[in-house]
């Protein structure tokens, strides 16, 4: 499938991150790179061993970026893309999360016209898929409402992106963590994030309440 013109300019970039405060990186093979670039450079690797063409989810995640700014709706970027972004350690995932305040509010009609398909729709999210068929996950869970409300805003390939803070990141991962619906595994990686987070940001610890330093206790020492 061929790219649309817009998502091949997106993919032409560099990818440059700015932020109101210092960026976390890592030298790899002797190159400063913060997590998102890294988190970029492994779809890319995922795609190589599986025998597909190379390919991130960078595009796929501009488009959206411009087209909910052009929409005037407001939205923040959550769960493992927000992690590729605020910690320096790489993390990967392959999908964009978002949380919106109401569903209703997403611009079907924008998007579509860039070349994203609705998936699937259920009581309080809705699953598209993007350029090079990257799956997007948008949320209108009312837990979120005041992180998005919160939302910091970060400069990737010249699009301005809203992404979920850092201590609001935190309280969602422990959240998640507690949630008995997820899967076990997915629970236990929601409290590795956590505490990934807490270690690269020690302040945040500030923040936590004793149910939630409670919970993460619940890692092995």
């Amino acid at each position: 499938m061929r790219a649309s013109p817009a998502a091949a300019a997106l993919t032409r970039r560099p990818c440059l991150l700015y932020l109101g405060h210092a960026v976390p990186g890592v030298t790899i093979a002797g190159v400063m790179r913060t997590g998102i670039e890294t988190g970029f450079l492994l779809d890319q690797r995922w795609h190589l061993l599986r025998g597909e063409m190379e390919r991130s989810k960078e595009p796929a995640l501009l488009l959206v970026g411009r087209i909910f700014a052009e929409a005037g709706v407001p939205y923040a970027v959550i769960d493992g893309v927000a992690l590729q972004i605020h910690q320096p350690e790489p993390r990967t995932t392959l999908d964009i999360d978002l949380a919106v305040l109401s569903l209703a509010a997403i611009p079907r009609a924008r998007l579509e016209a860039a070349g994203f398909t609705c998936a699937g729709q259920f009581t309080h999210s809705e699953n598209w898929l993007g350029p090079g068929d990257t799956p997007v996950q948008f949320t209108d869970d009312p837990a979120l409402s005041g992180a998005v409300g919160r939302a910091e805003e970060v400069e990737i390939g010249g699009v301005r992106l809203r992404i979920i803070g850092r201590a609001d990141l935190l309280h969602e991962k422990l959240r998640a963590a507690a949630d008995p619906a997820r899967r076990r595994s997915k629970r236990l990686q929601d409290l590795a994030d956590a505490q990934a987070l807490l270690e690269a940001f020690p302040d945040l610890a500030r923040g936590l309440s004793a149910a939630e330093r409670a919970r993460l206790d619940e890692l092995p020492r």
